[in-house]
């Protein structure tokens, strides 16, 4: 391959990483690029999981061995059986060098190559004739490798391929940590500072999706909303870092009791009002949860514990067409307790403190003193 086409590989690797939708695209299309720069037959995309010893592979491509699969539950190898992932690579760059790659055939060690006898092993059980790999240098230090094979009777990989995958590895080292600050953004950008729960955004994206799901399949979909009781009161006579840390211990226990739903999102709304948004448990299990958050809260001696207000499409609340309508329900629901001093949860459409059935009045309830009370949020008027 003349040095234009290796340019070019070169572009169409970074090209193909910087196209890739999420963290399965990004490896995949690393993967393939390197396998087609290099003119492989099969590659892989592997990380060094230093708390457990081991290297994980990520994605295999290409012409895939019966126990190769593309993105791989389980496969994974004692790092200690590959040393040159960590000593042999830790000597190369003793001196203050850059990485090199090595080769391996299925007749032995090529020239230069550290020999690995599992590699030498994989590649006559997988019927391929060489390899070449990469270390993956990310922040700094070894993050994985890059794997490229060809098959038996195909030109074996030569120094000069040793050294262009060297380059391809540290192109995809550049694509993974742009991925990895993407992701980090995108997480930020969907999570509660104070708590780590999820925040409003988050709360208003997922809910948008389950009302459409619940419109097309008719899948339930509960909500609850939460205010914490007497925060003010800890704020004014104990201080805000007191009252962030009751919100921090709430955030806990909403959490914990989040995890009794399966898929539950569980947020912090802004203030003193936090939520769990569940797709697909009955309305009686989302209840539960719910009586269960009111009671811990109580024992954690959060506050004067919480008001809870459930509003789920699995009760008679009516069509639920919006997700305005849906948080509107919740939100009144919640102020009627709040208004009620209950100790448990107010659920739209069932049986209340104070009447015969929560109202369904888009209306939000009136607080303790009679004010009239809105909703803050993107689905007020």
């Amino acid at each position: 391959m003349g040095e234009d086409s290796r340019l070019a590989a070169v572009v169409a690797l970074a090209q193909g990483m910087a196209a890739a939708q999420g963290s399965q695209g990004v490896w995949r299309a690393a993967a393939l690029g390197a396998c087609r720069a290099l003119g492989g037959s099969f590659a892989a995309l592997s990380v060094w999981e230093r708390e457990l010893g081991r290297l994980r592979v990520l994605v295999n491509v290409g012409e895939l061995a019966e126990d190769e699969e593309e993105f791989p539950e389980g496969e994974a190898y004692p790092v200690h059986q590959f040393a040159e992932i960590t000593e042999f690579l830790h000597e190369r760059w003793a001196g203050g060098g850059e990485p090199d790659a090595w080769m391996e055939t299925a007749e032995g060690p090529a020239e230069g190559s550290p020999g690995c006898r599992q590699r030498v092993a994989a590649l006559r059980r997988r019927g391929r004739g060489c390899c070449v790999v990469a270390p993956i240098v990310l922040h700094g230090r070894a993050w994985g490798e890059l794997y490229v094979a060809r098959p038996v009777g195909a030109p074996v990989f030569g120094r000069g391929d040793a050294d262009f995958v060297t380059v391809l590895a540290a192109v995809v080292a550049a694509g993974l940590a742009q991925t990895e600050r993407l992701e980090e953004a995108q997480r930020l950008a969907y999570t509660d500072a104070l708590t780590g729960l999820a925040n409003r955004r988050a709360v208003d994206a997922r809910l948008d999706e389950a009302i459409e799901r619940h419109r097309g399949d008719g899948a339930v979909v509960s909500l609850v909303v939460c205010d914490v009781n007497g925060l003010k009161r800890v704020n004014d006579t104990q201080g805000h870092a007191v009252g962030d840390r009751l919100l921090e211990r709430f955030g806990t226990v909403l959490s914990l009791c989040g995890a009794m739903l399966p898929g539950a999102l569980a947020a912090r709304l802004g203030g003193d009002e936090f939520c769990l948004l569940a797709v697909g448990p009955p309305a009686d299990e989302v209840v539960k949860a719910a009586d269960e958050v009111c009671r811990r809260a109580v024992e954690s001696g959060i506050g004067d514990g919480v008001a809870c207000g459930v509003a789920s499409t699995g009760d008679p609340i009516g069509s639920v067409t919006s997700a305005r309508r849906l948080f509107r329900l919740a939100d009144a629901a919640q102020y009627r307790a709040k208004a009620e001093r209950a100790t448990r949860p107010v659920v739209a459409g069932r049986a209340g403190p104070g009447d015969p059935v929560v109202r369904l009045a888009d209306e939000p309830a009136r607080d303790a003193d009679g004010e009239r009370r809105r909703f803050r949020g993107r689905h007020s008027p």
